[in-house]
């Protein structure tokens, strides 16, 4: 009796998961933001672009804000023909100049609009540019029309906290990572091949 229950739970559910499959038509790349306060944005992101150059995928990478230290991602990504380009000015509260964070920001740019009018690209990540947004270093109309100009198969991923409301509504998933417990707020350090 609760061996047939459970089947016929299943079967309901396997039905609502292929109407699901079913009314799912359009190919297209698509645009994805991992946002929130909470730790992972950026390794969810590099998630999908080892899932992408794993199915032969061609993928670039723009890094805003991050700095020179060891890049286990880079480290992998690169021997796969994944391009990087990287601010590489470090974190805006430790540089501390807004000019030269503002430069910065719009040298690596051009690399980004580069990508995403690259047929040849399948995925670019724009890692951080929320912030680049939200602090003014980057117009948010510029980045808008990169996005909409893209090749129609290219899907970019947006990481940050705080991405703009204009951004989230244009994109086709997000996610919010929420904090819950973080080791850091232990007084436990970061942890190369862990945290970065």
């Amino acid at each position: 009796m609760a061996e047939d229950r459970h089947q016929q739970r299943q079967q309901r559910l396997k039905e609502q998961v292929d109407a699901r499959i079913a009314a799912a038509t359009e190919t297209r790349g698509i645009l994805m933001v991992f946002t929130g306060n909470g730790k992972g944005k950026t390794t969810a992101a590099f998630g999908t672009a080892l899932r992408a150059v794993g199915h032969g995928k061609k993928v670039g990478v723009i890094q805003f804000i991050k700095g020179e230290w060891p890049n286990g991602e880079r480290n992998l990504l690169a021997q796969h023909g994944v391009e990087f380009q990287v601010m590489a000015t470090g974190f805006t509260w430790e540089t501390q100049n807004r000019a030269t964070d503002s430069a910065a920001c719009l040298a690596v740019w051009q690399h980004a609009r580069r990508m995403l009018a690259d047929e040849m690209l399948d995925l670019v990540l724009l890692d951080e540019i929320t912030y680049m947004v939200s602090m003014d270093y980057l117009p948010l109309a510029e980045v808008e029309r990169a996005l909409a100009a893209r090749p129609a198969h290219q899907s970019v991923i947006l990481t940050g906290r705080g991405c703009h409301r204009a951004l989230l509504e244009k994109a086709d998933t997000v996610t919010e990572m929420r904090p819950v417990k973080h080791a850091f707020d232990a007084g436990i350090q970061a942890q190369q091949g862990i945290d970065w």
